[in-house]
């Protein structure tokens, strides 16, 4: 396993120095910056609570450059996903305003995957920087031939090299929407690589962009890859969200972490929408000789209006906000109060809702089960409109009903315990126990009573789950008895607006379903 690991790797390196090409930037002072973020997520426009825009983003990426001439901009992914101005033009509005920000390069997130691997194909196509797959394979796909497994960039006498690492795409991307990618290791493929980069090509600094979680339960995350390799000198992350804040003392442990070697690796992550720059800061002339990067999280908010404005960057986004301002326009219903996307009442409402309208497809259902991350934005208190549905669960997923065996359905609940619950049906109630990494399933009664392993359980939730996503792989051995016509949203938009005088409120109780326990 490990020669053909090997094998692989190295494979691929024997091209990309052809492709990512060795840059040389003129006139190099004796730092690079490198201005990163991941996970915006579609969030164009300012959010609900006035934080990020990339019309702000792109004025203080300007200000940095300015300042600095050796000044690199990377995404570590999920550009896309979350917003009306990807659920309306499917990605090449994310495209077009990357391009216009200058990014040097990027990986890819799991939810690049959303609309498939041939819509996704073509979406890169409008890419200008390259790409990083180091870990992904993608000979006879759609995408073979789009990405390279390293960049060396060359500042101020010095060679940076640059890699991309990518989660495994089973249980976290639907299978027919990722046919034919290829994974490899990545704690095994980012050592491989880095050793080469370092010790044979000549690097004298390993930045690895990923797209794995900081730490995630039961999966090798950035922390770990920290703390498990040699010749990687920063990591700058995406999928998990973390705000990691060096102005904090958990935010300072979190993001100085140890090698194999004893050897600090920095570990940094801006959250997500936008709301955060990531600044790094690399004294060239210290590399190799015990200096460490500084590190710096820049928050985008009104403050930084004041700052000149790209007029370009202002005119394309107008020329698609139009068909956002439609929809978010439509009215359909009322919020009697704010309901938070991270929130206990808006992810029981959304439970309850797929409960009731899995038991009107299907008969008997017991329970039902959501992930929380499925909610993607806040609804304010009055009027929301289709627009505001759309945002709050952009994914095209159906509702599904699924038999699952006992056994398997406690394994579920073992899978949400791990991130601290889930939503379910107002008749589950469940506990989770901390441990010293992550927290383990404590007790779970349906109506009341516990699980039976012997018993079948009918489940109300949606296909993403159905498949095995967020790592649910018990329902892989459930059978699916009946489905939604219609993608979510669309219910929900129908459920809201049921026509003159009938629109429902949205509201649900604020009970936590999920709860802690001592151990």
């Amino acid at each position: 396993m490990k020669n053909s690991l090997l094998s692989l790797v190295m494979g691929a390196i024997a091209l990309p120095f052809i492709a990512g090409g060795c840059h040389k930037a003129p006139a190099e002072p004796n730092n690079l910056v490198i201005i990163h973020t991941n996970d915006t997520h579609s969030q164009i426009d300012p959010d609900s609570h006035d934080r990020g825009g990339v019309v702000r983003r792109l004025a203080v990426i300007d200000s940095i450059r300015r300042a600095n001439p050796n000044t690199m901009l990377v995404d570590a992914g999920d550009v896309v996903q979350g917003t009306l101005y990807f659920y309306l033009y499917g990605g090449q509005v994310e495209q077009e305003v990357l391009n216009m920000m200058g990014l040097d390069l990027g990986i890819l997130g799991n939810h690049e995957f959303d609309n498939g691997i041939d819509s996704l194909a073509t979406i890169l196509n409008l890419r200008h920087s390259p790409m990083l797959a180091t870990n992904y394979t993608t000979a006879g796909t759609p995408l073979d031939g789009r990405f390279i497994p390293y960049e060396m960039r060359e500042v101020g006498g010095k060679k940076i090299a640059f890699i991309g690492l990518n989660l495994n795409p089973e249980g976290m991307i639907s299978p027919e929407n990722c046919q034919g990618l290829g994974y490899l290791d990545v704690i095994a493929t980012a050592n491989i690589m880095a050793d080469s980069l370092k010790n044979h090509m000549g690097a004298d600094a390993v930045v690895a962009l990923s797209h794995i979680g900081y730490n995630p339960a039961g999966l090798p995350g950035d922390s770990l890859l920290a703390v498990s390799t040699r010749n990687i000198d920063v990591i700058i992350g995406g999928h998990s969200h973390d705000t990691i804040d060096p102005a904090t003392a958990e935010g300072s442990r979190r993001s100085r972490l140890r090698n194999i070697d004893g050897k600090e690796v920095l570990v940094v992550q801006t959250g997500k929408a936008g709301r955060n720059l990531g600044v790094i800061t690399i004294n060239l002339d210290s590399l190799g000789l015990g200096g460490h990067p500084d590190y710096s999280l820049i928050p985008i908010d009104a403050r930084h209006d004041a700052l000149p404005a790209n007029r370009d960057l202002e005119a394309l986004i107008a020329r698609y906000r139009v068909g956002v301002d439609s929809l978010m326009t439509d009215w359909i219903g009322t919020a009697t109060r704010p309901l938070p996307a991270d929130g206990n009442e808006l992810l029981n409402f959304f439970a309850d809702y797929v409960y009731s309208r899995g038991a009107a497809i299907a008969p008997r259902v017991d329970l039902s089960i959501v992930n929380k991350g499925g909610l993607r934005t806040d609804i304010p208190a009055g009027r929301f409109s289709k627009g505001q549905i759309i945002n709050l669960l952009p994914f095209r997923n159906k509702i599904v009903v699924v038999d699952v065996p006992g056994t398997d359905l406690k394994s579920i609940f073992e899978v949400m315990a791990s991130t601290e619950g889930n939503g379910v049906s107002d008749n589950v109630r469940a506990t989770y126990v901390p441990g010293t990494d992550h927290p383990a399933l404590g007790t779970v009664t349906i109506n009341g009573k516990p699980i039976e392993p012997a018993k079948t359980y009918r489940v109300a939730t949606i296909d993403y789950l159905a498949n095995g996503g967020d790592y649910m792989r018990g329902f892989l051995n459930g059978r699916r008895v009946a489905s939604s016509d219609n993608v979510i949203y669309d219910d929900l938009i129908s459920y809201f607006d049921g026509g003159a005088g009938t629109a429902r409120p949205l509201e649900g109780d604020t009970i936590a379903r999920w709860q802690q326990t001592a151990r």
